[in-house]
């Protein structure tokens, strides 16, 4: 016999959430995310473009400049950042994260999911 509160999902009595899934949910509903889309040339190593900055959920004071200082901070983490860690995909977004997330604490005091995007170019 279960007792307490059951959250079902797509109106399906089979469907029980996990209190994980609950838990990532609000943390979305209340920090909401960040996609730093990052062009890279896998042969070269070098960024093709000026990095992209998606956000849903989450708005910081003056956006556009916000935008243009998380753009810099991920451009500051590429151009410090080898040739070899660039075309490791796993090792360049955890740097542009970590860094990110740095950046995002530091002037808003939020903490945003941050899910760096690569494209190989």
């Amino acid at each position: 016999m279960t007792v307490g509160r059951i959250c079902i999902d797509s109106g399906s009595r089979t469907d029980v959430v996990e209190d994980l899934v609950i838990k990532d949910r609000r943390h979305l509903s209340e920090d909401g995310f960040v996609l730093p889309i990052i062009a890279i040339n896998k042969l070269k190593g070098t960024v093709e473009s000026i990095p992209e900055i998606v956000m849903r959920g989450f708005a910081a004071g003056s956006e556009d400049g916000f935008v243009r200082e998380a753009r810099r901070v991920v451009s500051a983490t590429l151009d410090s950042s080898t040739p070899e860690e660039k075309a490791d995909y796993g090792v360049i977004k955890e740097k542009i994260r970590a860094d990110l997330k740095r950046f995002i604490v530091k002037t808003t005091s939020r903490r945003p999911l941050i899910m760096p995007v690569i494209l190989e170019i």
